[in-house]
């Protein structure tokens, strides 16, 4: 392995980061809602699960989903529920004060945590990536620097979104519209749940 293939590794991460899902919408939400403290707690647990499923796919895990099916299945049901979980909470509270809109500290580092496991596809996308970027037989140091990498990498993406959605200008334009842009979060995370609980 060399630092071209980390360097293909890192383009793609951030491609992927960009798309929007249930990562991306929750951690700006709870940068605009919380500020910035809150915004790299969430993004920290995201980061973490992300590159624990990277160090997953690279140990194998992938192969044990092929081999146990209903390992699998049981994960992507409880992922799907928590994301409708989410996406009510958002919708109930969506007229209650920014105060009570974000979950601060531990609260947010855990949210973020579980909204990355609610989703084992990542799994199967970290490990269909690594196989064509990387090469085989990688050594575990290799693998070990992969996943310090990649949590690097999630860490600075959600720093800098945290940095730029937590101003006074970015808080002041989601108190004005608070109730939409919630609800429709809500909806996106309810519509990104029922895809996960239906879709292969």
């Amino acid at each position: 392995m060399n630092w071209t293939h980390l360097l293909a590794f890192n383009l793609t991460l951030l491609a992927a980061m960009a798309a929007p899902g249930p990562a991306l919408l929750f951690a700006l939400r709870q940068s605009i809602a919380g500020g910035f403290a809150t915004g790299v707690a969430t993004g920290a647990g995201l980061g973490l699960v992300a590159a624990g499923w990277t160090g997953a796919a690279l140990l194998g895990l992938d192969a044990v989903f092929a081999l146990v099916p209903w390992a699998y299945l049981a994960l992507k049901l409880a992922g799907a529920l928590y994301l409708l979980w989410v996406a009510w909470g958002l919708w109930r509270d969506a007229r209650a004060p920014v105060a009570q809109a974000a979950n601060p500290g531990a609260r947010a580092f855990l949210g973020g945590m579980l909204v990355n496991l609610a989703n084992p596809k990542s799994v199967l996308f970290a490990a269909s990536v690594l196989v064509v970027i990387f090469p085989p037989d990688l050594a575990l140091s290799d693998k070990a620097l992969i996943v310090a990498n990649h949590l690097l990498v999630e860490l600075c993406v959600y720093a800098l979104f945290a940095a730029a959605l937590s101003t006074a200008r970015a808080r002041a334009g989601y108190l004005r519209l608070k109730p939409v842009i919630d609800r429709a979060a809500a909806l996106i995370l309810a519509a990104l749940g029922l895809r996960l609980l239906v879709g292969r």
